[in-house]
C-alpha cells in the first residue's frame, strides 16, 4: 500500500508543478487575473489566477493512473460497496463546482451562484452514497436519514467555503490545505479508513505540494476560486468517505479540529457579518475582517501571519490525532502544554517581531530617502546638461549672427568704393 501512495503523491506533485507555468499563461491570456481593486486585497500587483487547475489536473491523473493500475491488479476491488458510484458522484459534483468558480474566475459570479452549485454538487454526491450514516452518540443515533442528509450538506458546503474564505494570503490556503491532508492521513491510517480515502488525500496532498512553490510568498500565481472551491470540497468529501462507519464521538471531531482554522475563521465570518450588515444578506458581502486580515494590521508581515496560521493548523492536527489514538487525557495535556508554552514566550516574541519591523522600517526609509537624494542629484546634473546644450546652439547662432552681419558690411563698403569709380567714366 505505501509504494502506491507514494506513487500517488509522486505523480500528483510531477504533474501540477509542470502544469502551472501553462495555467499562468492561460490565465493572462484569457484575463482571469487579480487586480488590486480595494484594501480588502493584498496582492499589489495583478496575479494570475488559476493555478486551482494545475491541483486539480495533478489530483485527476494521479488517482486515475493508480486506480487503473491496482484494479489490473486486483488489489483494490470498485465494485465493492459501490465504489465506483461514490468516485463518480464525486467527480460530477467537482466538475459542477469547477466550471463555475472558472467562470468566475474569468467574468466574475454571484456569490449566491457559487453557494447553488455547492448545493447540487453536496445532493449529488449524497445520491451516490457519500454520506454521514449514523452518529454513535446516545440521543443522535436514532435520529432520521435526512437529518444526517443535512449535516453531510452543512458540512460541505461549509468547508468548501471555509477554505475559499482562507485563501487570503500567499500560500496560507495551500499550505493549511497540505497540513490538513498530513493529519487526515494519519487520522485514516490510524482508524483503519477504506483505501480509496487514503489514495484520494494522499493524491491531493501532493498535488498541494506541487502548487505551493508558486504560490507561497512572493506568490506567482493564485489558485482562484477554481482551486480553493476544489480543495473544501474535496477535503470534505474524503474525509466523510475516510470516516465511513465509524462515526463516534472521537471520529466525527477529529476532522473539524483538522480543519479548525478555516471552519472557525468562517463561523466568525458569518457572524461578524450579520452582526455589521445587520440581514443575513450580509453573509454575502466580502470584508477585511478575517483572521489573517487582523494579524495584518496587527503588523505582521504575510510570510509572518502565514507560519503562524500553519502552526495553528498543526497543531489542531496534532491534537486530533493524540485525541483519535491515546483518548481526551493526553490531548488535553498536549493542549495544555501548547497553549503555556504560547502565554509565556508571547510577549516577548511580540516584543521582538516590534523591534524587528520597528528596524526594518528605519531601513526601508533610510533607503528610500538616499535613493530620493540620488534621484535630486540625477535630475540636478540632467537640468544642467539641458541647459547647457541649449545654450550651445544659441552661442553658434549667435556666432553666426555676427559672421554673416561682418560680411554684409564688408560687401557693402566694397560697393560703396566702386560706385564713384564707376560714376567717373
Amino acid at each position: 500500500m505505501w509504494g502506491d501512495l507514494a506513487i500517488a503523491f509522486v505523480v500528483a506533485f510531477i504533474t501540477t508543478f509542470m502544469t502551472v507555468p501553462y495555467t499562468i499563461k492561460l490565465a493572462r491570456k484569457i484575463g482571469a487575473v487579480d487586480t488590486p481593486k480595494d484594501s480588502r486585497r493584498i496582492n499589489k500587483i495583478t496575479m494570475p489566477r488559476l493555478g486551482g487547475l494545475a491541483i486539480i489536473c495533478g489530483f485527476l491523473v494521479s488517482i486515475a493512473y493508480l486506480l487503473i493500475v491496482m484494479a489490473i491488479e486486483k488489489t483494490i476491488n470498485l465494485s465493492l460497496e459501490s465504489v465506483y458510484i461514490k468516485l463518480i458522484g464525486f467527480l460530477l459534483g467537482a466538475l459542477i463546482i469547477g466550471i463555475i468558480c472558472f467562470y468566475d474566475d474569468v467574468k466574475g459570479a454571484r456569490a449566491i451562484v457559487k453557494l447553488l452549485a455547492q448545493l447540487v454538487a453536496a445532493v449529488i454526491v449524497i445520491l451516490c452514497g457519500i454520506r454521514i450514516d449514523t452518529i454513535d452518540v446516545p440521543g443522535l443515533n436514532e435520529l432520521p436519514q435526512w437529518v444526517y442528509d443535512i449535516v453531510t450538506v452543512a458540512w460541505i458546503v461549509g468547508i468548501t467555503n471555509a477554505i475559499n474564505l482562507i485563501d487570503g494570503l500567499d500560500g496560507l490556503s495551500s499550505g493549511i490545505s497540505i497540513i490538513s491532508c498530513v493529519s487526515l492521513l494519519m487520522i485514516f491510517a490510524l482508524n483503519g479508513s477504506p483505501l480509496l480515502s487514503i489514495i484520494l488525500i494522499t493524491a491531493l496532498c501532493g498535488a498541494l505540494c506541487g502548487f505551493l512553490p508558486f504560490n507561497y510568498n512572493p506568490a506567482k500565481t493564485f489558485m482562484g476560486d477554481t482551486g480553493s472551491n476544489f480543495l473544501g470540497y474535496s477535503l470534505a468529501i474524503i474525509s466523510i468517505l475516510g470516516l465511513a462507519k465509524t462515526y463516534t464521538a472521537v471520529v466525527i471531531v477529529a476532522p473539524i479540529f483538522v480543519l479548525g482554522v478555516p471552519l472557525f475563521d468562517t463561523i466568525f465570518a458569518i457572524f461578524r457579518r450579520i452582526k455589521n450588515g445587520k440581514s443575513l444578506k450580509a453573509i454575502m458581502q466580502p470584508d477585511a475582517g478575517h483572521l489573517h486580515h487582523k494579524m495584518l494590521k496587527a503588523g505582521f508581515t504575510q510570510k509572518q501571519a502565514v507560519l503562524i496560521m500553519y502552526g495553528f493548523t498543526a497543531c489542531l492536527g496534532i491534537f486530533a490525532i493524540v485525541l483519535l489514538e491515546s483518548g481526551w487525557v493526553k490531548a488535553l495535556i498536549f493542549a495544555a502544554i501548547v497553549v503555556i508554552v504560547i502565554l509565556a514566550g508571547y510577549k516577548e516574541f511580540f516584543a521582538q517581531r516590534l523591534l524587528s519591523n520597528a528596524e526594518a522600517e528605519k531601513e526601508l526609509k533610510s533607503v528610500t530617502e538616499k535613493e530620493e537624494v540620488s534621484d535630486k542629484k540625477v535630475k540636478v546634473r540632467v537640468e544642467k546638461s539641458v541647459e547647457i546644450t541649449d545654450d550651445k546652439p544659441k552661442k553658434v547662432s549667435k556666432k553666426l549672427d555676427n559672421k554673416t552681419e561682418k560680411t554684409s558690411k564688408k560687401t557693402n563698403s566694397k560697393t560703396q568704393k566702386k560706385s564713384p569709380k564707376s560714376l567717373k567714366k
